[in-house]
């Protein structure tokens, strides 16, 4: 499996150019109360990898998953990966060191 780990300020470069496609894997109700703007949901409980591959097909953008910590992305990478998609980045913060630096958050 390839991990490729990419911090906050890669994140925000790559959102502002739309260069990167941020795929939250958190649980709804996470996504919910609050979020990395211009991200989109695809909980890893309910990790469906068809819906993904057409997601980021549609898309056109660098696909990169985000979480609360980088734990469930590495995850969400394993599950893409053995499915055949190349996905290979991720948000090794996610979501808490978006927020505690203080970053804009949407809800």
């Amino acid at each position: 499996m390839k991990v490729v780990d990419l911090d906050r300020e890669t994140i925000k470069h790559g959102l502002d150019a739309r260069e990167i496609l941020l795929i939250d894997v958190r649980e709804p109700h996470e996504f919910a109360a609050g979020h990395i703007p211009g991200s989109v949901t695809h909980p890893l409980s309910t990790f469906d990898t068809r819906a993904l591959s057409t997601l980021i097909a549609q898309d056109g953008r660098r696909p990169v998953f985000s979480c609360a910590a980088g734990i469930r992305s590495v995850h969400a990478l394993a599950a893409a990966q053995s499915a055949g998609l190349a996905v290979e980045e991720h948000y090794v913060g996610g979501f808490k060191d978006w927020y505690s630096a203080g970053e804009t958050v949407e809800s």
